[in-house]
């Protein structure tokens, strides 16, 4: 079993009053399973957006090729373009 260390923290007035319901409600026998499972869950958390900025997005920056990209006049040419088109629908539906 693992030694616990008694901490003092404050809270704002909803988030002691969700503490409160928890415990009334029976899902928590006190302050302190309420406080601990809640940074159970922010440390997975914290793990699962560890593991997508290693996994999914540090590759894809690692495989982008700035040389492959397309200069911002370009850019924003097929965006008006392609706003203009959609103008032009709008305006004259088949």
């Amino acid at each position: 079993m693992r030694a616990n260390r008694s901490i003092t923290v404050s809270l704002p007035e909803d988030m002691a009053e969700l503490v409160e319901k928890k415990i009334a409600s029976g899902e928590f026998a006190d302050e302190s399973e309420v406080v601990a499972e809640g940074l159970r869950y922010l440390a997975d958390h914290d793990a699962e957006i560890e593991q997508w900025l290693r996994n999914e997005v540090v590759p894809t920056l690692r495989a982008y090729d700035p040389s492959k990209a397309l200069p911002i006049e370009e850019v924003r040419r097929r965006i008006e373009a392609h706003m203009d088109a959609r103008d032009r629908e709008n305006r004259f539906p088949e």
